[in-house]
């Protein structure tokens, strides 16, 4: 039984020559092949480690895993995900522990790349032509058969399956990261975010690969061309204190003769210790990605990198069109807006602070970034429907008759209607601002006498701040107010005319208000 179970015959025609010891060439440790022995007879795993022992496979020898019971193998497949070779018994603690074994693994883990190799002594307990057809193993060896040879040739041929079939799996979740990345990339709204969302999506890539460990701690930087000079946006790692908004950042001469090879020639550049990646945008911009390594990447890293940074190059094309647009939106929007007030003789300045003002108290109310920035853009629009208001009536020095002031309350409702059509999320916001801007927390505000919360949160913010910079204003029919009377004259309609808490918040930071007056005067 024990001469049958163990079933490895030595014949001298059989004997190994495995490569002497060496002290490996370099510094870090390559993790072996993982290769898990499931028997119940002790012998058979003392007798399977002496005959591979010195096996090796690209560089790579074998660690041993040792499971004496199928409830032990399960275990050890729970904590090794990276196993590569399976040599199975089929009897264990039950006539079928190995087979069971087999339908956990394909099933339950849902493994499909280990390699399974049966190995049974009693080949009745589980005939072949049955096992092959109805279990997922990769191999089936009598154990009267399976020489030290032809287990040397049946395990290396299994570690050559599994890497194949690893390499396909890494190239599909790689291909995977970068769809799923550069779809991310496309939110980026500024290039020093869209630098830093390169890294983070380069770095997860470079973690596909098992084998990178030299990306324990990523190091590297997102960087572009300024005058000549190499500006650095982002960085992480070792480079974490650099970005636009932090210290300089100062680079070695390693790094910089790496980044002006990458600029020389227009191109990547992979080399043993670091790789760049160069994108130019349709613009004639120029940006660089640079990363650290511990080793030169391999071909199937190299690819990735070069897909990934493909679309990079169309994502930062992409972002820069979308960023050009955008201002060229707020420009258009800010003229408009300044036209509007400059017909009603009040100044462009008033446009502009009323933009910046909104914009910090939508901040301060702890408005998302981008509900921060539609408000910065629309709220110079809040006006717009005074275009539509007669002269004698926009213009007129003294006080508004009763008729006159209907007339004029109607530049709300047009203001929405000349808004209204556009799908747009900033031309929408816009329209609500000037539906809704002299709307009033108690409800007797116009044009439609809405109330607390139901008057849109961006209408409340432009009524308190365009009321605010106009007290302080000089217009046709009044003089400007001293600070103190405006924060009185607030502070009296918290509640009334404006939403209580963005009164509080407005008090609370009223220097910083005060300073955006002091930057765009009239």
């Amino acid at each position: 039984m024990n001469d049958m179970k163990l079933g490895i015959s030595t014949f001298p025609s059989d004997e190994l020559l495995f490569a002497a010891e060496q002290e490996p060439a370099f510094s870090r440790a390559v993790p072996g092949w993982k290769l898990l022995i499931v028997d119940d007879e002790e012998e058979v795993h003392v007798i399977t480690r002496m005959v591979l022992e010195g096996l090796t496979f690209s560089g790579k020898g074998l660690t041993f895993l040792s499971a004496y019971s199928g409830a032990q193998a399960r275990e050890l497949l729970r904590e090794h995900g990276d196993i590569a070779v399976i040599l199975l018994d089929v009897v264990m603690e039950t006539g079928l522990a190995g087979l069971e074994l087999v339908e956990f693994i394909r099933s339950e883990l849902g493994n499909r790349c280990v390699r399974i190799i049966l190995r049974t002594g009693q080949p009745g307990q589980a005939p072949e032509r049955e096992v092959i057809t109805r279990y997922d193993i990769n191999d089936y060896k009598h154990k009267t058969e399976l020489t030290a040879q032809k287990l040397f040739s049946t395990v290396t041929t299994a570690i050559r399956s599994y890497r194949d079939l690893n390499v396909i799996e890494k190239s599909r979740q790689g291909l995977d990261l970068i769809i799923t990345s550069t779809r991310g990339l496309f939110e980026r709204r500024n290039l020093e975010l869209f630098a830093q969302g390169v890294l983070d999506q380069m770095s997860s890539l470079l973690r596909v690969n098992e084998d990178s460990l030299f990306l324990h701690s990523p190091s590297g930087f997102a960087a572009t061309v300024r005058d000549g000079d190499i500006a650095v946006l982002a960085g992480t790692g070792e480079f974490g204190h650099c970005g636009a908004e932090k210290s300089a950042c100062v680079l070695d001469d390693s790094v910089t003769r790496v980044l002006q090879q990458a600029l020389r020639q227009r191109g990547g550049v992979f080399a043993e210790d670091a790789f760049v990646q160069y994108f130019r945008s349709r613009r004639g911009s120029e940006n660089l990605l640079y990363f650290r390594l511990d080793r030169s990447l391999n071909p199937f890293e190299r690819r990735l990198v070069e897909v990934f940074s493909r679309n990079v190059a169309i994502a930062l094309d992409n972002m820069l069109l979308n960023t050009e647009l955008l201002h060229s939106q707020k420009e258009i929007i800010l003229t408009l807006g300044e036209c509007v007030e400059s017909r009603s003789k009040e100044t462009a300045g008033h446009v502009r602070r009323v933009s910046e003002c909104c914009s910090l108290l939508a901040s301060k109310l702890g408005l998302d970034s981008q509900e921060v920035d539609l408000v910065r853009l629309a709220s110079p629009m809040h006006d717009v429907g005074k275009i539509g208001i007669p002269d004698s009536i926009l213009l007129k020095p003294g006080k508004l008759t009763v008729e006159e002031f209907e007339v004029m309350k109607t530049h709300t409702l047009l203001g929405y209607r000349i808004l209204k059509g556009s799908s747009r999320p900033m031309m929408r916001a816009a329209a609500v601002i000037a539906h809704e801007h002299h709307e009033r927390w108690n409800g007797a505000g116009y044009p439609r006498g809405l109330a607390g919360q139901d008057i849109h949160p961006y209408g409340r913010i432009v009524c308190l701040v365009d009321v605010f910079d106009s007290l302080l204003s000089r217009r046709v029919y009044k003089e400007p107010w001293p600070l103190e009377q405006v924060r009185d004259f607030i502070l009296a309609e918290r509640g009334e005319m404006f939403d209580p808490d963005m009164v509080d918040t407005m008090m609370g930071e009223l220097n910083a208000f005060v300073a955006i007056r002091q930057e765009f005067p009239d």
